[in-house]
């Protein structure tokens, strides 16, 4: 997540996010054992998708998920200051999948909400807890 984030900045395009979420994401499940390969190649078969099968975030202004085109003129569309998108890659691993069942029932999503700043960007949701550690102390807490 915090190397898609890096990726939101004013002249990249809308997709530099997600590509950036994908190889972190063929990476770590190459390191986990998950999936096996080289990285490049399994990233161009897409065999992530098992595991990661949906975009790493979506427009976000009047409405939780707003209109807005991602491509123009078959182009992805690049980013402006003033634009507001999600950054939320995740990895969903279900009962029954080729992985070792020790993985199985485990997912984990977490979204920021960024906007485009003149100069790179601003986490809107910065106060809320990122970190997989401080999530697991909330959650265990009772709160």
């Amino acid at each position: 997540q915090q190397a898609a984030i890096e990726q939101v900045r004013p002249g990249n395009h809308w997709n530099d996010p997600h590509n950036t979420a994908i190889g972190v994401l063929t990476r770590g499940l190459v390191s986990l054992g998950l999936l096996k390969g080289s990285v490049k190649k399994l990233i161009e078969k897409e065999a992530y998708r098992a595991y990661f099968m949906h975009r790493t975030g979506h427009w976000l202004g009047m409405d939780v998920h707003d209109v807005g085109d991602y491509k123009v003129e078959e182009e992805w569309r690049l980013l402006e200051p003033g634009m507001t998108l999600t950054v939320e890659p995740g990895l969903y691993v279900a009962a029954g999948s080729k992985a070792a069942k020790k993985w199985w029932n485990i997912g984990i999503r977490i979204e920021d909400d960024v906007l485009v700043t003149r100069t790179g960007c601003e986490i809107l949701s910065q106060g809320v807890p990122r970190d997989p550690g401080d999530i697991e102390a909330i959650m265990g807490s009772g709160a």
